[in-house]
């Protein structure tokens, strides 16, 4: 998710922190009020600050965890999906997708767009 639509929909987080806490997920830290946020990234180039929504840690490895909502700004999370992916690859973690109910085809086409369609989100 982007910056505007976090402060939305943060039930949507909370539930999907409750969700990772009942799979065994350990470490969590969300974008969310009330959790410890995780570590930002920001753009040298253009100065945008990149935070994934969820990072939480299982058997050793560290997991990114990205909300997938409808959004008016696809191409600035098309580029926030790209870089947490590559950066998940280049330190051998793991970058997951979760989605709810009416934003299955939005993801799909998402990652289709983008060239990740081996990702398979996580629904809720």
């Amino acid at each position: 998710m982007i910056k505007t639509d976090k402060l939305e929909n943060t039930e949507i987080i909370l539930k999907s922190i409750s969700y990772l806490e009942s799979r065994g997920f350990t470490n969590i830290k969300a974008d969310a009020t009330d959790c410890e946020i995780p570590k930002s990234y920001i753009r040298k180039s253009t100065g945008v600050k990149i935070t994934p929504d969820i990072v939480a840690m299982k058997n050793g490895r560290k997991y990114f965890f990205e909300i997938s909502l409808k959004s008016d700004t696809p191409k600035l999370l098309k580029s926030k999906w790209l870089f947490l992916d590559t950066l998940s690859r280049m330190n051998s973690n793991r970058f997951r997708i979760i989605t709810t109910k009416g934003h299955f085809k939005f993801t799909a086409d998402m990652l289709e767009d983008i060239n990740l369609s081996n990702k398979t989100p996580i629904k809720i």
